[in-house]
C-alpha cells in the first residue's frame, strides 16, 4: 500500500487487486485537486449528504470518511474492481463497513433524495458520463454543488457541452499537477429529455437483437474485431462448459450458445453494465437456453478444471490506462479454470504479441485464423 498525505494526515490507498509489481498509484493528481478544493473551500458540513461518481478504488470516499466521520456519503460507479478496492481501502484504514454505501451503476437510490454536495470523477467514456448525468438529475436541486475531475489531458470539449446541456453552467479551473476541475452550476431549467440508455441494436446479419448499457463495448454497432471473431468461433460437441470472458454485451456468449447447442454458457466481466446487458441479451436470443452471469475480476470464483473452451477479446486500457496485465491475468486464470484438453480462443491486434505469452504460459499456442489486422490464437492446456 502507498500513504496518501491528505489533509486529514495519511491515509492508505492500494489498487485491486493488489499485484507484487505494482507500478500505478490508487489515486491520480485529480483527486489531490478535488479533496484540497473541497477542504479550501469548505464544502462538507456535517448534515452534508455526498454523491461521488466513478471514485477509483474508494480514494475520495476513503480520505473524506476519514476527514469527516459523520458523513452521509454514497459512492456509486461501474466498476466491481472500484467497489472491492473501497472496501479493501476502507477496512486498511479502520472504517466500518457502513461507513460508505456502495451502489453499482444500475442501483440509484429511491426518487425523492437530493444531495448538497456531488463529485465526479470523469470517466473515460463519454456514454457513461452521460447516462449518469442523466440519472443524477432527479437526485440534484438549484443549490446542489457539483464538482467533476479528471487529468487535463482528459478534459474535453465534449464533456463540458455535456455538463451544460444537462445540468448547468460549467466552469473549468486552472491546471494544477496536470489535473483539472470543472464546477458545474445545476439549474432546473437544464434539459430534462429522456435517457438514451440502454440502446437497441439489431445485427441483421446474425439475426440478433441486442440492448447494451451505456458502458458496454462497441454498444453502437458490431466492431471489426468482434467480426473477425464470431466467423470462426469454433463449434465441438465436446464443449459443455463454455465461458465467455469479459463478455461485454455477451454477444460471443451467445453465438457460441447457437454454434454449440448442448453447451452451457457463463458470462463474466467486471462491468455492472455489460453484464446486466449480456443477461438481457442472452434471455431475448437464447429463450431456452441455460446460463450464469458473474460480475467479477476475470474468473474469480469460477471452479477450478471446469471449462472446456473460453473465449477471450482482453482489454487494453483500464480507463485512461494502457496495461497489458489484464490479459496476462486472463489467461494465468484461464489456465487454472479450464479442464485438461480444454481450449482457451484468443482474439487481438496483431502487434500485442499475445503469442508469445500464451506459449510461455501454456507451452503451446496456434493460430487459430488471422487477417491483416487480428489474429485468433488457440492454447490448449495439457496433462501435468
Amino acid at each position: 500500500m502507498e500513504i496518501y498525505q491528505s489533509p486529514f494526515g495519511p491515509v492508505a490507498l492500494a489498487r485491486y487487486p493488489k499485484r507484487r509489481s505494482e507500478t500505478l498509484r490508487a489515486w491520480d493528481a485529480a483527486d489531490e485537486y478535488l479533496i484540497n478544493h473541497i477542504v479550501e473551500q469548505q464544502l462538507i458540513s456535517s448534515d452534508n449528504r455526498l454523491l461521488i461518481l466513478n471514485d477509483s478504488f474508494g480514494a475520495l470516499a476513503v480520505t473524506l470518511c476519514t476527514g469527516f466521520p459523520e458523513l452521509q456519503l454514497l459512492s456509486t460507479g461501474d466498476s466491481w474492481l472500484s467497489q472491492r478496492g473501497a472496501e479493501a481501502n476502507m477496512a486498511a484504514n479502520h472504517l466500518t463497513t457502513n461507513a460508505v454505501n456502495l451502489c453499482h451503476s444500475l442501483e440509484w437510490p429511491e426518487r425523492g433524495q437530493t444531495f448538497k454536495l456531488v463529485i465526479i470523477k470523469i470517466p473515460k467514456s463519454l456514454s457513461l458520463l452521460e447516462d449518469q448525468l442523466h440519472r443524477l438529475q432527479p437526485y440534484i436541486t438549484d443549490s446542489t454543488t457539483i464538482v467533476a475531475a479528471t487529468m487535463a489531458k482528459h478534459l474535453h470539449n465534449s464533456h463540458l457541452q455535456l455538463f451544460e446541456k444537462l445540468i448547468g453552467t460549467t466552469k473549468t479551473s486552472q491546471a494544477k499537477k496536470k489535473a483539472r476541475l470543472a464546477f458545474i452550476s445545476a439549474d432546473s431549467k437544464a434539459e430534462n429529455s429522456d435517457n438514451p440508455y440502454p440502446k437497441s441494436l439489431e445485427l441483421r446479419e446474425l439475426n440478433l437483437q441486442l440492448q447494451n448499457h451505456a458502458n458496454v463495448f462497441s454498444r453502437d454497432g458490431l466492431d471489426i474485431g468482434s467480426r473477425f471473431f464470431l466467423q470462426n468461433l469454433p463449434r465441438n460437441e465436446r464443449y459443455r462448459t463454455i465461458i465467455d470472458l469479459g463478455s461485454g454485451n455477451g454477444l460471443l456468449g451467445i453465438v457460441a450458445a447457437q454454434k454449440n447447442p448442448a453447451a452451457e454458457i457463463i458470462f463474466t466481466d467486471e462491468s455492472f453494465m455489460a453484464v446486466a446487458s449480456a443477461k438481457h441479451n442472452f434471455s431475448i436470443n437464447c429463450p431456452n437456453r441455460v446460463a450464469s452471469f458473474q460480475v467479477t475480476d476475470c474468473l474469480q470464483g469460477i471452479e477450478k478444471n471446469s471449462a472446456d473452451l473460453i473465449l477471450c477479446n482482453p482489454p487494453f486500457h483500464q480507463q485512461n490506462t494502457i496495461t497489458t496485465h489484464i490479459a496476462e491475468q486472463m489467461f494465468r486464470e484461464s489456465k487454472q479454470v479450464l479442464k485438461t484438453g480444454g481450449e482457451l480462443w484468443v482474439i487481438g491486434n496483431r502487434h500485442l504479441g499475445y503469442h508469445v505469452k500464451l506459449k510461455r504460459l501454456f507451452g503451446n499456442c496456434q493460430t487459430a485464423a488471422s487477417n491483416n489486422k487480428f489474429v485468433i490464437l488457440q492454447s490448449v492446456v495439457s496433462k501435468n
